[in-house]
């Protein structure tokens, strides 16, 4: 059984292709590819069709992994398609509880950090208008999360009808 995440920050440029690629880097090192599949997604439609952000970029090949990708943008479909909807910062994540307005699919939407073992931050700051040492925080801090988060999903699994 494959489970399927999707990671949504506000544009899809930073935060969540980090998210996506890093989870992809310890999916690849755990030989996992075949019960983890991940995604990303924005809830703005700013970047759709962008490459990951430049600085952010640079920030993943200092520790070894390589973002790829282009943005889109979340839609209500993504409900269906996706197991955990894995959210970078409170907005983020009402603005995905938004377009679920029944709450049908509120158990799937989680925050990031929920998953951090080592750093206590409750959300995934947004880099974009900050320095490079932000860029490199966030790379670290989203290591630290998927670490946990690949952790919680194998220990976890999901019972789906797909």
């Amino acid at each position: 059984m494959t489970t399927r995440l999707l990671f949504v920050c506000l544009g899809n440029i930073c935060r969540s292709p980090s998210a996506e690629n890093i989870m992809n880097h310890l999916i690849a090192q755990r030989q996992l590819g075949n019960r983890v599949v991940c995604d990303s997604a924005g809830t703005a439609s700013y970047h759709v069709g962008s490459c990951p952000d430049r600085r952010m970029t640079q920030a993943a090949k200092a520790k070894g992994i390589d973002l790829v990708g282009q943005a889109r943008q979340f839609n209500v479909v993504d409900f269906d398609r996706f197991d955990y909807i894995l959210a970078m910062d409170r907005q983020n994540y009402r603005d995905i509880l938004a377009l679920d307005p029944a709450g049908q699919h509120a158990d799937k939407v989680r925050l990031m950090c929920d998953f951090c073992r080592t750093h206590p931050d409750r959300e995934v700051p947004d880099p974009y208008y900050g320095g490079p040492e932000g860029f490199t925080y966030v790379i670290e801090l989203l290591l630290d999360a998927c670490e946990g988060f690949l952790d919680h999903i194998l220990e976890h699994p999901v019972a789906t009808s797909r």
